[in-house]
């Protein structure tokens, strides 16, 4: 069985609760690592000169503490399969739907992957109610 290294561990423990219980129901049948959950002004400014987001800090959903988003790799990580993205993200929003039948989380969320513009397949964020 998969499980969180120690830094994925770290940055998991930065996020919204919500997205705590499906990364880690999610980790017991998938193998994937987090690169990135809550994220400071230097590391925002930086995403955002590189084009990695196009939003500057504090307004990333990623600056808020907890973090309302999180960054997931699928293993083995290969940033140009996409396909594997994709069932990443098919597994995340089955573990999500699970978890909130049984009342274990209130949110929904938001993929990256489906956004118009910068599609960004690591990224999963709460929904705003």
């Amino acid at each position: 069985m998969p499980k969180f290294s120690r830094a994925s561990a770290q940055r998991l423990a930065t996020c919204h609760k919500d997205l705590r219980a499906v990364c880690e129901q999610l980790i017991k049948t998938f193998d994937f690592s987090v690169t990135c959950g809550h994220r400071g002004k230097a590391d925002q400014d930086a995403a955002y000169k590189a084009g990695n987001s196009k939003v500057r800090f504090p307004n990333s959903a990623h600056n808020k503490l907890p973090s309302m988003a999180v960054d997931i790799v699928p293993y083995p990580v290969d940033w140009n399969d996409i396909g594997r993205f994709k069932e990443m993200a098919a597994a995340f929003f089955a573990v999500a739907n699970l978890l909130k039948e049984r009342g274990e989380i209130t949110h929904e969320f938001e993929w990256g992957g489906n956004w118009r513009t910068l599609k960004d397949y690591p990224h999963f964020e709460v929904k705003e109610k």
